[in-house]
């Protein structure tokens, strides 16, 4: 069979009607053979009609894909006449009826292909006389009608398996769109996090930097050291969020994950602010989108706490439950009137974050003093 795969792909590209066309004359020279090869006993030449009839069984095989019906009935007629003709040589097998058997049984519908084969059988039965001869004619046409049908099967279940492969490849194709959709979404929320968070403490130690150059020097040097720290760490986060769009994922740059929280803690220190980093629970090992997504509610809470809080202080706790994480930055600054707010997108990429894993975000004033706190609820369900 893989012989024959060049023979079929070759024939795949010669149009149908070419190779209908050969079909008919190769059958009209076998059943012209007998006529050509043999001598009339009876002394004379064959019967005229005889060729007639011939070419009139094997001629419609031109058109059998078009109407393989009306093809079978015009070539199984021609074939009825030839006996009723005087001084024919006689036909071992009429190969035009039982290709346009195959042909119906191809291309036509199940129920109509089985009444033209009852057709045929029935009416090769009322006209061949001998029993032999019927026997080996209803034999020939149902092996015929028979490798039909398995052909047809064959093909539509090759269309079948190509429909069901473009459907995939377009599926894979879709989800391949979304992928990087979402690893574009997932790529704008961290440069977010980083430059906010970056910037905000840049923009917080340089406004104080100028203030306390003259009277503690001291304070002024580490403000700017504070704005060097920031900004390095800023850049060596982008190339390692950058690097996604160019790197495979064996080059990549690790993400941050819960243990780079103390440095974080440590870069929002300062000016006045105190960031204690706390956790209760027995940790356990997470999944790289939920560290991940720990990581950037902390910094962009964080961020929220420099930029808008005016706080002395801020608690950054962990805490372990059975089937989740929860993360509450809590300070005591003057905070905000309303959870979410309309104007603060941080805030919002907060909630986004977690429900993208299954797990929701609270933001509003504190119930118990002044100040402001976020509460977020990761699943631990997916963890590692």
């Amino acid at each position: 069979m893989p012989l024959l795969a060049p023979v079929r792909s070759r024939l795949r590209t010669v149009p149908p009607l070419w190779l209908d066309t050969a079909l008919a004359v190769l059958v009209m020279v076998v059943q012209l053979w007998p006529l050509v090869s043999r001598t009339n006993l009876d002394g004379g030449p064959w019967s005229p009609w005889a060729y007639v009839i011939v070419v009139a069984s094997a001629l419609p095989l031109v058109w059998r894909r078009r109407a393989p019906v009306t093809t079978l009935l015009v070539t199984l007629s021609a074939t009825a006449l030839y006996d009723y003709v005087g001084q024919v040589a006689a036909q071992p097998i009429w190969y035009g009826g039982l290709v346009a058997t195959y042909t119906v049984a191809v291309y036509s519908p199940r129920v109509r292909g089985l009444v033209m084969l009852v057709v045929t059988i029935a009416g090769g039965l009322l006209l061949v006389g001998s029993s032999d001869t019927a026997l080996r004619g209803v034999v020939l046409f149902v092996a015929a009608y028979a490798i039909g049908r398995a052909t047809a099967t064959s093909r539509a279940y090759a269309v079948a398996l190509e429909e069901r492969a473009a459907r995939l490849e377009q599926e894979r194709h879709v989800e391949a769109e979304r992928a990087a959709e979402r690893e574009r979404a997932r790529i704008a929320r961290d440069m977010h996090d980083i430059l906010a968070h970056a910037v905000s403490l840049m923009v917080v130690q340089a406004e104080a930097g100028p203030v306390v150059v003259r009277t503690d020097p001291a304070r002024a040097e580490r403000a700017f050291d504070a704005i060097a720290t920031a900004g390095r760490d800023a850049m060596v986060q982008l190339r390692r969020t950058l690097s996604v769009l160019k790197e495979d994922a064996g080059t990549r740059a690790p993400r941050p994950t819960l243990d780079d929280l103390a440095t974080l803690a440590a870069q929002a220190s300062g000016n006045g602010l105190d960031v204690v980093l706390s956790a209760s629970g027995e940790p356990r090992p997470l999944l790289p989108d939920i560290e991940v997504a720990a990581y950037r509610v902390a910094q962009e809470a964080l961020t929220n706490v420099v930029k808008h809080s005016g706080a002395a202080r801020a608690d950054l706790r962990l805490t372990w439950q059975d089937d989740n994480l929860m993360i509450s930055v809590t300070d005591d600054g003057r905070g905000s009137g309303a959870a979410f707010p309309s104007g603060e997108n941080g805030l919002i990429g907060i909630r986004e974050r977690a429900a993208a894993l299954g797990g929701s975000a609270t933001a509003g004033p504190r119930a118990d003093g002044p100040g402001f706190q976020v509460l977020v609820r990761l699943p631990l369900a997916g963890s590692a």
